[in-house]
């Protein structure tokens, strides 16, 4: 794929982010397109926005259990950019209307104290630069119509990010497992799914790893502070206004995410 059609398709996806129009799927109208096409396409976004005044927090993992990887036909994660305004204080309305399709998915956040530099980072040095865990939602989305998407597509929107909302109970690394830490996902006081920490990578400890190794040779440090969000216990669910989600995490503690429509909110006081 040349620069000027990897810079279009990073248009597009950008103008389908910024006025919540969803385009076609991209993969299938781009012939030869590749994992490094998709990453360009994603970083030209992500250059653009920082360029606009924001900032990168942090990184997501995507694609970590074997089920989805197996839908798309993969068999490696994917990662993408989190920016300061896509972090959310739970219990805080989250507004729905920035959306186009949201889902949620409950994740163990890791927060850095150390820099982390790939190729060759280890478990034991991933477990060092780790300040402290949290609870969170990750709410996904696509600019892509219908989630109809391949991991080229996911890949290039950014991993279908859309935001994170955040526990505020920190816990240390080493008072819990994360692997055997079980997760209960509830939406308006119904439980909807269940799930455990190995459903990730076998261990999220294991996707931050991925995530340092993969994103060195790229010259991407994961820095002191930023959030790394290393993938889902459960699979993903539709959200919309009105709607309350809370994950629970064993020896974690619980996230709750309130979902609003706040376009309909500002409507309704100007009239």
């Amino acid at each position: 794929m040349d620069v000027a059609t990897r810079e279009s398709t990073a248009r597009r996806l950008g103008d389908a982010y910024r006025l919540l129009e969803p385009i076609d799927q991209i993969s299938t109208s781009l012939e030869g397109m590749t994992l490094e096409d998709a990453y360009e396409i994603q970083l030209l976004q992500i250059r653009d926005r920082v360029a606009a005044g924001r900032r990168v927090v942090g990184h997501k993992v995507g694609l970590t259990s074997m089920a989805m990887q197996r839908q798309l036909g993969v068999a490696q994660p994917d990662y993408g950019h989190i920016t300061d305004d896509m972090v959310f204080l739970e219990h805080l309305p989250v507004d729905v209307s920035r959306y186009l399709q949201p889902k949620v998915e409950p994740e163990i956040a890791f927060v850095l104290k150390r820099e982390l530099t790939g190729p060759g980072v280890t478990v034991a040095q991933a477990i060092a630069a780790i300040d402290f865990v949290l609870p969170a939602l990750e709410i996904i989305d696509s600019r892509i119509k219908d989630w109809k998407i391949g991991i080229l597509d996911t890949i290039a929107d950014n991993a279908s990010s859309g935001g994170i909302v955040l526990g505020s109970s920190p816990v240390d690394l080493r008072d819990v497992d994360l692997r055997l830490s079980g997760c209960v996902l509830q939406r308006n006081g119904e439980v909807i799914a269940t799930g455990a920490g190995g459903a990730v990578l076998g261990s999220p400890l294991t996707s931050l790893v991925w995530l340092a190794n993969t994103v060195g040779p790229l010259g991407i440090s994961l820095e002191p502070g930023h959030i790394i969000l290393p993938g889902s216990q459960t699979a993903a669910f539709t959200v919309a206004a009105d709607d309350t989600v809370t994950a629970r995490f064993g020896g974690i503690g619980s996230v709750t995410a309130r979902f609003s429509d706040l376009s309909v909110t500002t409507s309704e006081g100007v009239s």
